[in-house]
């Protein structure tokens, strides 16, 4: 079974493709669901959709980093501890600083649902096995 898929130059995970598309699965039922409930519907979908977009860049980040920490720092522990330390600390700002910046725009509303957009990375890894199962059909006809 091959485990990921050449697009260009650049090769992208199964499991992170599998990670991303639950995470705009959530995304898109959180949208259908809450924005009924909400009175400033243009600040909840700027914020929700910010929040979805900053869970994939996360969720990327943490691949990229991974990977480059396993081949660049492979013998080198001291190193890698320091690299996974530095990118965690980078990921946590990059995250705050969105959703500041989401308040600023657009209030509590934005901030909240921006905030329920990031934890979209969380649902999209808890869905993982379940995405992998149909996304494999694409996958292993490759």
């Amino acid at each position: 079974m091959r485990m990921t898929k050449t697009t260009g130059r650049k090769t992208i995970d199964r499991t992170l493709a599998d990670i991303i598309v639950g995470i705009l699965v959530f995304g898109l039922i959180l949208q259908l669901i809450l924005i009924w409930f909400v009175s400033q519907k243009l600040f909840f979908c700027i914020g929700l959709w910010t929040g979805i977009l900053t869970a994939c860049v996360y969720a990327y980040h943490i691949w990229w980093s991974l990977d480059r920490n396993l081949t660049v720092n492979a013998d080198n522990e001291r190193g890698a501890t320091a690299f996974s330390l530095k990118h965690s600390v980078i990921r946590y700002a990059a995250v705050a600083l969105v959703l500041l910046g989401l308040w600023y725009i657009g209030g509590n509303t934005s901030m909240l649902a921006g905030f329920a957009g990031v934890l979209g990375i969380k649902v999209g890894a808890y869905l993982q096995p379940v995405i992998s199962r149909f996304t494999g059909r694409f996958f292993d006809k490759q």
